[in-house]
C-alpha cells in the first residue's frame, strides 16, 4: 500500500522514464514545494536512496521527510531494486550506478527546476541506500556536496563467506563479482575511502543504531575517514535497523545538511 506522508505545503509526482544505462523504464518519486512553479528559480536537490527489499515509495511512506521540501528543496527518491546502487558484475544491463549518476540526475534536471550545481546536490540513504550513497559520492565526487549514510551496509562487498547465509553470499557475488576481485574492490567503501582525493570529497554524515549488527563495520569506516581527515561526523544513536530509528535521526541529518550544502540550500519558501 502507498500512503505518503505529505503536508499541504508540498506536492508529489511519480515519474517513469527510460534509463539508457538499464535499457528499460524505471520510476522515481519527487516531492517539491507546493509553490515551486511560481518561484522562478533553481532549487537544491536531495536524492534519497531506499534500503534492501524496499522501493522508491519507502521514504514518503515510512518517514516524515516530505515536509522538508517546503523549505525549498526538491526530494528525489529513485527505484534501486536490490542493486546496492552499483553496476552489476554479472548482469550487463544492471548498471545502477550509471543510471543514478547519469540518467536520473539528467532527467531530474531536465524535468524539474533542479540546480545543476554540485554545491546544491546531496545524496542520503538508509541501509543498502546508505551504502549506495557512500559509494556514489566517493566514485563521483563531482556530483554531491553532502552524503548522509544512515545505518549503511558498509561492509557488504567484503563480507566473508558464511554457510548460514549462502543465498546472501550468492546474491552479493552476482553484484560484486568474485571474492576480492577487481569489481569488488572498485565498489568497496573501505577501498574507495583509502584512495579518494580528500579535498574533493563531500561532507559525510554517518550514523548507526546502538543495537545494530552493522555498528562495528560502521565504526571501522568512521575510523578510516577520520584517519584520512575527511570532513565528516559519526553518530551512534539509540535504536535498531529500522525506520523508527532513521525517521527519528533525519531531523539531525537535515540540520547538518542545511548548514553544509551551501548558500542555495538556505532558500526558504515564505
Amino acid at each position: 500500500m502507498d500512503h505518503p506522508r505529505l503536508t499541504s505545503a508540498v506536492t508529489m509526482q511519480d515519474v517513469t522514464f527510460f534509463s539508457a544505462s538499464l535499457q528499460h523504464e524505471i520510476p522515481y518519486r519527487v516531492v517539491l514545494p507546493a509553490s515551486y512553479s511560481s518561484l522562478g528559480q533553481k532549487l537544491p536537490v536531495l536524492y534519497l536512496l531506499h534500503g534492501g527489499d524496499g522501493g522508491f515509495r519507502d521514504w514518503t511512506n515510512y518517514s516524515d521527510v516530505a515536509q522538508y521540501a517546503a523549505n525549498g528543496f526538491i526530494l528525489v527518491m529513485p527505484e534501486g531494486n536490490s542493486s546496492y546502487y552499483v553496476n552489476s558484475a554479472t548482469n550487463p544491463q544492471d548498471r545502477y550506478e550509471a543510471y543514478i549518476a547519469k540518467d536520473l540526475v539528467s532527467d531530474v534536471e531536465q524535468r524539474f527546476p533542479a540546480s545543476q550545481s554540485r554545491d546544491e546536490r546531496a545524496v542520503i540513504g538508509v541501509s543498502m541506500g546508505g551504502f549506495g550513497a557512500v559509494v556514489l559520492a566517493l566514485k563521483h565526487p563531482e556530483l554531491f556536496a553532502f552524503v548522509g549514510a544512515m545505518s549503511p551496509a558498509i561492509d557488504v562487498p567484503s563480507r566473508p563467506f558464511s554457510i548460514k547465509r549462502i543465498s546472501q553470499w550468492r546474491r552479493f557475488r552476482s553484484i560484486f563479482g568474485p571474492w576480492n576481485g577487481q569489481h569488488q574492490r572498485d565498489n568497496d567503501p573501505y577501498v574507495l575511502a583509502r584512495s579518494a582525493e580528500v579535498t574533493k570529497a563531500p561532507y559525510f554524515f554517518l550514523s548507526c543504531g546502538d543495537k545494530e549488527g552493522l555498528l562495528p563495520a560502521n565504526k571501522k569506516f568512521a575510523a578510516l575517514v577520520r584517519k584520512r581527515d575527511f570532513s565528516y561526523e559519526f553518530h551512534v544513536v539509540p535504536g535498531g535497523h529500522d525506520w523508527n530509528q532513521w525517521n527519528a535521526e533525519f531531523p539531525e541529518v537535515y540540520r547538518v545538511l542545511y548548514h553544509h550544502l551551501g548558500a542555495a540550500a538556505h532558500v526558504r519558501i515564505r
